[in-house]
């Protein structure tokens, strides 16, 4: 394996001397945290009794009385998300697993899961990021008890795995699994779904054909098969070596699947500290850990929501990082996949090309991974290399393949899709953003055009419906960041968007709020900070503005003179009551109230310990 490159290397350098004081901070706390094993062992009578008082006989008997090490289980399972529903015969297998291991496992909690399929263009979208932190205190809760010796975190979606990990690092001290459920089998292309969609967007087809596409698409338990952010969250807890080897992408109620599931919990008990193997999650997850996280996010086009969600990992783990360490990295990092919206290839064709194991093979090879890091499969990062496989109703890893099997989904270090990365830091005098490339056609990567200035979602749809913007124009939609809505995805916008860039026009959007992670086509400058709502520059932008966007060279400008600009009022919101009620929104005014900039990872749980302060940015 090649020497790191040396754009990694200055990038870990810089990252770990700006994290020094949090990351110093972080693991004298979880080096405080740690207790007795096992961890009941500092409970009272009283409180162990309780801990075990619903349990079988026979595992009553073991917490009771024994040693064995303990697994928490939290899970994210319920029946209305196609890839978590796999999850409800998890915990059986689990909890078989262990005895036969010699430990015990509980069912610790659960914790919500919505799916952003579902709530897609309505007002539940605006709880989808709060989900995120929702999920990270319910994850505390569940492990709070004491009672756990290791833990084994069951999510896949989007919010969910950030939300489970962010919660799981303040119990730093445990040996944590993250324990994948795997996509469904391929059904419609995501290509020819996407073609339904826009044909239903200039009415050339009618609901029926639509629901039949969509049904077609999602058919069945598992994850979408797109490259979203659920996709992407399951190739970074590999990278960050977080799964057991290659175990993302195998198919729910399969022999291998259960065979993992179940490897898991025997692996969880040998990193705990009695069996001397101790491995505990906030050391799994360290500086380069993360850093390896960015560079495969960048290697693979993955979702966008990834530059806020990592950088809230991140933080849980006392790590600093920013947009400049994602632009720096992009720069040096190939793009190695196409995985629709990126390409026309699913989830399922990009395991069978060779998956996350060849990835990360070229990527080391390349020098441009950190091999030198602690994994839940050991130490080093080669240990990804390996394929599961079942021989003889064994589970056992073997190496995985040198040479892509489809170089049109994945291909080798050294013949690319392109030179460089999926991911990009756009700045100038409208604020600092990000921009998702790799789906994007190199010729729509510049737009010079005039804005036209929305405040919601349903008013571009509206536009279009009344048909006004048959034109070359960047869509302005403002007031969407965490502080005014929630930044909710404005995925009903893609549809819209593609239609008119099909047909010819010059079409962008420039918006503080979020877009899916299967999002492609169209160049979208998102994440815009400051928020409108914070007085961000967005605010000033007014229709018929000459707006210049260039993905290539990071730039989002204006063409106004600096006296007007600087003189321009900023726009206050019309209508910012409606996002405060309905829908459950009225509980989650504290988090609208306490979120931090989308750079910052639009986080509410504050500073860290340690932490510089610093203004909004």
């Amino acid at each position: 394996m090649d020497l790191p490159n040396p754009v990694l290397a200055k990038v870990t350098e810089r990252v770990i001397a700006r994290s020094q004081k949090t990351r110093s901070a972080y693991l004298q706390r979880i080096e405080h945290a740690q207790g007795k094993f096992p961890a009941r062992g500092a409970l009272s009578c009283a409180n162990l009794a309780h801990g075990f008082a619903g349990m079988e006989d026979n595992e009553k008997l073991i917490i009771k009385v024994g040693r064995e090490p303990n697994i928490g289980i939290v899970s994210s399972y319920n029946e209305m998300l196609s890839a978590h529903a796999p999850y409800k015969t998890f915990p059986d297998i689990i909890k078989t697993a262990a005895r036969e291991n010699g430990g015990v496992a509980q069912f610790a909690g659960g914790v919500p899961a919505m799916c952003d399929g579902i709530t897609q263009g309505n007002a539940g979208m605006e709880l989808s990021l709060f989900s995120r932190e929702t999920i990270a205190m319910g994850t505390a809760i569940a492990l709070s008890h004491n009672m756990f010796d290791a833990a084994l975190c069951l999510g896949v979606c989007d919010k969910i795995v950030p939300g489970l990990l962010i919660g799981a690092l303040q119990f730093g001290y445990l040996p944590t699994i993250f324990v994948p459920a795997g996509p469904m089998s391929s059904g419609l292309s995501n290509d020819d779904k996407a073609k339904i969609r826009q044909q239903f967007a200039t009415g050339q087809v009618g609901r029926d054909a639509l629901l039949e596409a969509e049904s077609a698409a999602y058919h069945g338990q598992g994850t979408c098969t797109f490259y979203g952010t659920a996709n992407s969250n399951q190739m970074l807890m590999e990278v960050m070596g977080l799964h057991l080897p290659s175990a993302a992408f195998v198919h729910p109620h399969t022999p291998l699947r259960d065979a993992l599931t179940a490897e898991a919990a025997k692996r969880v008990l040998d990193l705990t500290a009695e069996r001397g193997n101790y491995t505990p999650i906030g050391h799994v997850i360290d500086e380069k850990a993360i850093i390896n996280g960015i560079v495969a996010l960048l290697a693979t086009g993955g979702s966008t929501n990834h530059t806020l969600h990592l950088i809230a990992i991140a933080r849980a783990a006392g790590i600093l990082i920013d947009w400049d360490d994602f632009d720096e990295l992009s720069a040096v990092v190939p793009l190695l996949a196409k995985i629709y919206p990126n390409g026309k290839a699913d989830v399922n064709h990009f395991q069978a090309a060779g998956g996350v194991a060849f990835l990360i093979r070229n990527l080391l090879e390349a020098g441009l991974l950190h091999n030198d890091v602690t994994t839940v499969a050991g130490k080093g990062l080669q240990h990804y290399t390996k394929e599961p496989k079942l021989i003889d109703g064994k589970l056992t890893w073997v190496d995985g393949i040198v040479q892509s099997l489809d170089d049109k989904v994945l291909r080798s270090i050294d013949a690319p899709f392109q030179p460089d990365g999926g991911l990009r830091l756009m700045q100038g005098r409208l604020g600092r953003g990000v921009i998702k490339i790799s789906a994007v056609a190199p010729e729509h990567r510049k737009v010079k055009a005039p804005a036209i200035v929305f405040d919601s979602q349903e008013a571009v749809q509206a536009a279009f419906d009344r048909g006004e913007l048959h034109r070359d124009f960047i869509a302005v939609v403002r007031f969407q960041g965490a502080r005014a809505n929630g930044m909710p995805e404005l995925h009903r916008l893609t549809p819209v968007l593609g239609v008119l860039q099909d047909q010819g026009f010059h079409v962008a959007l420039v918006t503080d709020g979020r877009m899916s992670g299967a999002s492609g086509k169209v160049p979208a400058v998102i994440h815009l900070s400051p928020e409108a709502l914070l007085n961000g520059p967005i605010g000033k932008v007014q229709t018929g503005d000459m707006l210049i966007i260039d993905a290539e060279a990071g730039v989002l400008d204006i063409e106004l003179d600096e006296q007007t600009w600087q003189s321009r009022p900023v726009a206050q919101p019309e209508h910012q009551a409606e996002n405060e009620v309905g829908f459950g929104r009225e509980l989650f005014g504290v988090f609208r109230a306490a979120a931090a900039p989308a750079e910052h990872g639009a986080s509410v749980f504050g500073a860290l310990v340690g932490e510089e302060p610093q203004g909004q940015i």
